[in-house]
């Protein structure tokens, strides 16, 4: 299973998240990981591009990772191009050829194949900017007032 040298599995997608949250923020993108969709799924990162379109990346720490995700598809439906994201030793003739292809490590990555458009409507497009509005929002509220109970300030 490649992974990312010195680091386990979960540590592996840890570093290929960073690497490619930091290709997104140099190309005008801003992200969100692990972002429940609509349909009940969790996209590993929701991007919102500079034009307000919607990229939904998945990312993939090794082949088994890849061969055991049979729910990769249902995400098309919730974004304009759907990318899958691997580290720089994963074979790459794997991957599925019409989705976008993003090789990276934990200090940044590459897109390597664009992803076909398929433009979300008018309504579903909303609904996305929504969560992504509200997830980002919830996040940066938690880290100035972390759920931990009550509190008194002297």
């Amino acid at each position: 299973m490649p992974q990312i040298a010195g680091f386990s599995r979960p540590q592996t997608t840890l570093a290929l998240t960073r690497g490619v949250q930091r290709l997104l923020r140099d190309g005008g993108r801003s992200s969100l990981s692990e972002v429940p969709l609509p349909n009940g799924r969790r996209a590993d990162l929701l991007v919102l591009g500079p034009r307000g379109e919607l990229w939904i990346i998945e990312i993939k720490s090794s082949i088994a990772d890849f061969r055991n995700d049979h729910k990769w598809m249902e995400y098309r439906h919730h974004c304009d191009q759907f990318y899958f994201a691997v580290g720089v030793d994963m074979p790459v003739d794997v991957m599925p050829l019409d989705t976008g292809l993003i090789v990276a490590d934990a200090f940044g990555g590459a897109i390597l194949r664009d992803a076909p458009i398929h433009k979300l409507s008018g309504a579903q497009r909303r609904v996305l900017l929504l969560v992504f509005a509200k997830t980002g929002a919830e996040r940066l509220h938690r880290l100035n007032d972390p759920p931990h109970g009550d509190v008194t300030f002297d």
